[in-house]
């Protein structure tokens, strides 16, 4: 078997890119020098009525992205533009907003320190919780963020987790990402506090449409890398915590790009009793699928509608509705392909015809009703009733006729790229009519009770399922005039599936936990201990998962934090973990198992005159009764008949702050190992589909000094090599790497409506913000291999044919507030 290393022959082009990025990076050092002497400095110190403290206070200027938040002691510091009048807003949740107007001179330092009341008026959902110190391991994310990352997928919120520690995606198409060695099935989504599931036949990032989260009606983002606690459901990976906004006047924004559009509206009733916020988005990926090597007529479709509404009897009990109805179409009829690759020496070329096309629908819904019981501050009760269904079809017929040619490598010689030696043809028919209908019902009762040092939490739910699932796969391949497997008395399919699945069943789960603040002398220490439990009635197994998380802030002079978290963590299987290659249901699965420890801290420093903080964390993760499984593309198909152990650990780190003054940017390092043990394969250790050494992410902010209406936005990956191999091949066979992924998403706007470019016209009048942003999606023009397709030559070798992913691609969106 040859394993061709698949890389673009691009020597010379990424020298030029290489002093292209240095000269931009020269530019940018010489422009902040510029950028500081326009500036001045505003700090102080932002506390509560009682003089106590506010810590992560957000500090920001009024209708610009720049702010900053304060820290453990209630302090900070912002850069400011000067000469010209600012007004500067300090806000906190559950507190009145303050807001001052600063004009400074170049280089003043101005003192402003501000008291916030608590709010009487506040209308959010209400929720009973400690201080954020005792918050346990997870962290908050500006919401703000996921409207100016510059993104291909148009997922918003995931494109901003995918820039944190831990976390690493190698598809710009898709909105799904792997955190520290797990895959995408063993990532927590909540919104509101609804679990949140994704179409399960979905293959490619190109398929995958709109992601469920709404980025318009955030109001927070809460994340874990691992280590959270009890409080959340059973998965080995990942949580994401979402709450959509509960207006408090009216307001609206609407966007539109090459990628598709979107609008929103929300507005509360004069009496403040009924709320509503609501959602229309669009999008399609022709424009960047047709950058892919794959020609042909694409017309995908995806489009969803999603609201939330909240009505409140008395400000001791209301009533939400969160509804979301989605439909994703995917039409593809493909015509040709031509890829290249290999090394320097040795240079490939593949050329594929094809017939036939792919129609695929998948169409979702949820409806979850939500009351909300909080009698005093300190007691609340949360009862919640959901539904949500799939009903999900993937259809193709697709005949391809393809030409393996080995090319002049040369580049000095006359014929360069032209074809020397045809190493193979060949052609292959694929068929597909699968059919899947998932319903998933929810009963589940969450509450919170607080003390003077201790903050108690308990939920229970009941969830049912019902699943039909319906597999009619074959392919046929033919190599240089033979059918494989070859047979000389009969005509053999290369692969098989037909299936018929349904599904009834019931779980059981709850949890309790409770956050004790523990007096001591020098600092604050927070403790978080939690039990959860899980009945699944397919396979009766009970799972308890106790967890503990200690949080230390120490009273020192400097500004650290200390956490250490670990405790057991058990996936049971859903559905897509039951079944194996053969799409057949496993019967004798037990629950995948973690046993998982986090030690982590924050440093807070200030350097140049701003505020910065390094994160780091070390973690490792052991795994038993793991499930195998095999990635192709998006698609991960479980190995149901084998059973293993394994590992992870790591280390990340993330250093965020005003690189540029009044604004916040990161970088992200992550370090990982993770592999397993199939048991009694007699292969030992192999690395994991997700073992990925190396993972780099930046999220940089600028603007035009004194001028903040011009902006820039880069998004920047690396991650290092990731494991494959070839169709249907055993476990241990995965061990070929393909190439680094490489991108760079480089964003640039404009203001045209603000505070300072306000039109006199009544069309215009309404509107609070308005500008023009251009996106240069892959800056570098790295063609990134998501996945392979494997030919036989004429001697029965396989190459590794890679599927690229797309090229640079320019996207122009107008974004519209009012």
């Amino acid at each position: 078997m040859s394993l061709i290393k698949s890389e673009n022959i691009t020597f010379v082009f990424m020298k030029l890119k290489k002093t292209y990025l240095l000269s931009l990076l020269c530019l940018f050092i010489a422009f902040q020098s510029f950028a500081q002497n326009n500036n001045a400095t505003v700090y102080g110190t932002i506390t509560n009525t009682k003089g106590q403290a506010i810590e992560l206070a957000n500090v920001s200027i009024k209708n610009y992205p720049i702010g900053t938040t304060t820290d453990p002691k209630g302090a900070y510091l912002l850069r400011i533009p000067a000469k010209k009048k600012v007004n500067l807003v300090f806000s906190f949740i559950g507190h009145q907003s303050v807001e001052r107007s600063v004009q400074a001179r170049s280089e003043e330092r101005i003192e402003l320190n501000i008291q916030l009341t608590e709010s009487s008026e506040e209308i959010d959902e209400v929720q009973v919780s400690r201080r954020r110190k005792g918050a346990g391991n997870i962290n908050r994310i500006d919401p703000k963020f996921t409207n100016i990352l510059p993104d291909a997928s148009s997922s918003g919120v995931e494109a901003l987790i995918k820039t944190l520690p831990g976390v690493s995606s190698n598809n710009e198409l898709s909105s799904q990402y792997s955190v520290r060695g797990g895959n995408f099935d063993e990532n927590l989504v909540y919104v509101n506090d609804i679990e949140i599931y994704r179409p399960f036949l979905v293959r490619s990032g190109k398929q995958e449409g709109l992601s469920f989260i709404n980025s318009d009606m955030v109001s927070t983002i809460e994340f874990s890398a691992g280590a959270f606690d009890a409080k959340y459901g059973d998965k080995m990976a990942s949580v994401l915590d979402i709450k959509y906004r509960t207006p408090t006047e009216f307001a609206g924004s609407a966007s539109a790009s090459l990628l598709g559009g979107s609008i929103h509206l929300e507005d509360i009733s004069k009496n403040k009793k009924l709320s509503y916020t609501g959602g229309l988005r669009y999008k399609t990926n022709s424009y960047l699928v047709g950058s892919l090597d794959e020609k042909g007529e694409y017309d995908p479709s995806f489009i969803d509608f999603q609201t939330y509404i909240t009505y409140r009897f008395s400000d001791a009990f209301d009533l939400s509705f969160l509804g979301n109805i989605a439909r994703n179409d995917y039409h593809f009829v493909p015509e040709s392909r031509e890829t290249s690759f290999g090394t320097y020496q040795t240079v490939y070329n593949t050329k594929i015809y094809f017939e036939g096309q792919e129609k695929d629908r998948f169409a979702t819904s949820l409806g979850a009703l939500s009351a909300n019981y909080h009698p005093n501050n300190n007691l609340n009760l949360k009862f919640i009733a959901s539904a949500f269904q799939t009903k999900e079809e993937v259809n193709y017929d697709i005949l391809g006729f393809y030409y393996l040619n080995q090319l002049e490598s040369d580049l000095a010689e006359e014929a360069a790229e032209d074809s020397v030696l045809n190493l193979g043809v060949g052609s292959f028919l694929n068929h597909a009519r699968n059919k899947l209908v998932a319903k998933v019902y929810s009963f589940s009762h969450k509450g919170a009770y607080n003390t003077t040092n201790h903050l108690l939490n308990w939920g229970v739910k009941l969830q049912l399922e019902d699943i039909h699932d319906q597999m009619n796969e074959w392919e046929m391949r033919d190599s240089t005039g033979y059918s494989l497997p070859y047979s000389d008395e009969t005509v053999n399919l290369f692969r098989v599936i037909t299936t018929n699945n349904k599904m009834n069943t019931v779980r059981f789960s709850g949890h309790i936990q409770d956050t004790y603040e523990i007096p001591i002398s020098q600092g604050e220490l927070y403790l978080t201990g939690g039990v959860r439990f899980h009945y699944w009635d397919y396979t009766n197994e009970f799972l308890i998962s106790p967890r503990l998380a200690i949080n230390y802030y120490p009273d020192w002079e400097s500004r650290f934090v200390f956490r250490l978290a670990g405790g057991s963590y058990q996936q049971p299987a859903f559905f897509k973990e039951l079944k194996d290659r053969d799409g057949n249901i496993a019967s004798n699965i037990k629950a995948q198992k973690s046993t998982q420890f986090v030690l982590g801290s924050d440093y807070l420093f200030t350097a140049w005159d701003r505020p910065f903080k390094l994160t780091s964390e070390l973690y490792y993760k052991n795994f038993s009764h793991l499930t195998p499984y095999q990635i192709e593309n998006v698609q991960i198909r479980y190995l149901g008949d084998q059973e293993a152990k394994g590992y992870a650990a790591g280390l990340d780190f993330k250093v965020n702050g005003e690189f540029v003054s009044g604004v916040q940017s990161w970088a992200s390092v992550s370090l990982l190992q993770t592999k397993e043990d199939i048991i009694g394969d007699g292969h030992g250790w192999i690395p994991r589909p997700t073992d990925q050494t190396l993972n780099i992410s930046i999220f940089f902010q600028d603007y035009f000094p004194g001028n903040p209406t011009y902006k820039m936005h880069l998004a920047a990956f690396y991650g290092s090599r990731l494991p494959t191999g070839p169709p249907n091949s055993e476990r241990y066979q995965d061990t070929f790497r393909m190439p680094p992924y490489r991108r760079i998403d480089l964003g640039f706007s404009k203001v045209l409506i603000g505070p300072e470019t306000r039109v006199k016209s009544k069309l215009f009048s309404h509107i609070k913000d308005m500008s023009l942003g251009l996106e240069v999606l892959n800056l570098i023009g790295v063609n990134n291999t998501v996945s392979y397709f494997w030919v036989s030559s004429n001697k029965g070798d396989l190459f590794a044919v890679p599927n690229y992913l797309t090229d640079r691609k320019l996207n122009l969106k107008l974004t519209v507030k009012f």
